[in-house]
């Protein structure tokens, strides 16, 4: 169990994508989210207060949380001295990176010299099956995306939300460190092995009740070259009865890929529908989310009424505007 609460660390993030660990947390587990920790350089900003090591264990922080989703999911070396600091001065360590926190050597030494643990949330605690494609009592529901990090999570989250506040019957399956993190619990996919994780998915959304839903975390996308595994993984092992379409509507190029553009929402519901229906024939794309956080408030209303129109679909952006129209969609399935 990882203490709370935490400390986010920001470390030298390029930018607030690059923190958006740190964010979701932020956004759904305020409570968690006592403070920050910057390093010099730093372009992200949670807006929460500023604190050392020495402040935020005196204020109660439990655990350092590395805040930021780099490219590779590294620890940097020029991380180090502050990890080190915060495991000498009581300090539990969290980590979703690629880069494990227990094959650091230098840190694992320091955490056993002072007490202290090292949680790394990426690493799969089941041994997964192989999937078999049967369907499950149930409904579920996937948020697919034209890019990565343009909010399927926080899509996923928002509508569970507003089902739980209608008394309806869902859980949200976090697929992704910073949903684990805010949740406890869920698979961390792309640290799977790959004959293994549509099968993971299969375990994480079992048999249910007939009126609940599963709200799965989208992952990647299919039309991102470096991540376009985990979506379709996604797809067939969640077999949704609903997709949820995601997009940001300020990105110039596929993130971290300059060469390709974003594939239009047209193209994603082609795409990601023919994905779905191999593995549930019914499956049906029932709303869209978007994503506008760089767009002022009348722009965002501009642009998510455009989409509708074009798209003849429920558009919202439901962390800003609520999902409740996302819900009704789901509802008269």
């Amino acid at each position: 169990m990882i203490e709370t609460p935490y400390l986010l660390f920001l470390g030298d993030a390029h930018d607030q994508l690059a923190a958006k660990v740190a964010q979701g947390i932020k956004d759904w587990r305020p409570e968690f989210a006592l403070g920050q920790l910057r390093l010099p350089g730093c372009k992200a900003d949670m807006r929460l207060p500023d604190m050392t090591l020495a402040e935020a264990r005196e204020a109660g922080a439990k655990t350092l949380v590395i805040g930021v989703a780099n490219r590779g999911g590294v620890i940097s070396e020029t991380w180090k001295a502050e990890l080190h600091t915060a495991l000498e001065q009581g300090f539990d360590l969290a980590s979703g990176l690629h880069n494990l926190l227990r094959d650091e050597a230098d840190l694992v030494e320091t955490a056993r010299r002072h007490g202290r643990k090292l949680h790394d949330v990426r690493i799969p605690s089941v041994k997964y099956p192989i999937a078999n494609g049967v369907r499950r009592t149930g409904k579920r529901c996937l948020a697919v995306g034209t890019d990565c990090s343009v909010g399927k999570m926080y899509t996923a989250l928002a509508m569970d939300r507003e089902m739980r506040e209608r008394g309806l019957k869902s859980t949200f399956r976090a697929t992704g460190q910073t949903g684990i993190l805010i949740t406890g619990d869920g698979v961390p996919l792309d640290a799977v092995i790959a004959d293994f994780m549509a099968g993971s998915i299969e375990y994480l959304t079992p048999d249910n009740d007939p009126d609940h839903w599963d709200l799965i975390e989208g992952q990647g996308s299919l039309f991102h070259l470096s991540y376009s595994g985990v979506t379709l993984a996604l797809i067939h092992g969640g077999q949704p009865d609903a997709l949820i379409l995601c997009h940001e509507p300020t990105r110039e190029h596929m993130r971290g890929l300059p060469g390709f553009a974003l594939p239009t929402l047209e193209e994603l519901r082609v795409a990601a529908l023919s994905m779905a229906q191999i593995a549930n024939p019914a499956c049906q794309v029932v709303g869209i989310s978007i994503n506008t956080q760089h767009l002022s408030d009348e722009d965002a209303l501009d642009y998510v009424a455009g989409v509708e129109k074009s798209m003849g679909l429920p558009t919202v952006d439901p962390f800003r505007h609520g999902a409740g129209r996302l819900v009704d969609a789901l509802s008269a399935i």
